[in-house]
């Protein structure tokens, strides 16, 4: 069993739906942290889901607030992804997020 320290960087910068990480097959997830800093003087707000393998949409977080010039840690216990499961993320206005998801990767 191999254990991978990795992280994931997206700038959002346009309201699609994002994909922050993907789980490769063979292999389980902890997410140990995800942050969202917002580089504007105004809030904003950001959406989170989990695909699952069968593209279930899971809601983690719904329009959570990130206020201007802040940072916000989402997780406040790890969050464990199987394989092939991604992590989506959405902001309600371009250009203003970014986002930064520290993991485990067990294969």
């Amino acid at each position: 069993m191999a254990n991978n320290y990795k992280n994931s960087k997206v700038d959002l910068t346009t309201t699609n739906v994002t994909t922050l990480y993907t789980a490769p097959a063979a292999t389980q997830t902890v997410v140990k942290s995800i942050l969202v800093s917002n580089d504007s003087g105004s809030s904003d707000t950001i959406t989170l889901t989990i695909t699952d393998s069968a593209s279930a949409v899971f809601s983690v977080y719904k329009v959570k607030s990130v206020a201007s010039n802040a940072t916000v840690e989402l997780l406040e216990q790890p969050l464990v992804v199987m394989e092939n499961e991604i992590i989506k993320v959405t902001a309600a206005t371009a250009d203003r997020l970014h986002v930064v998801a520290s993991y485990l990767e067990i294969t």
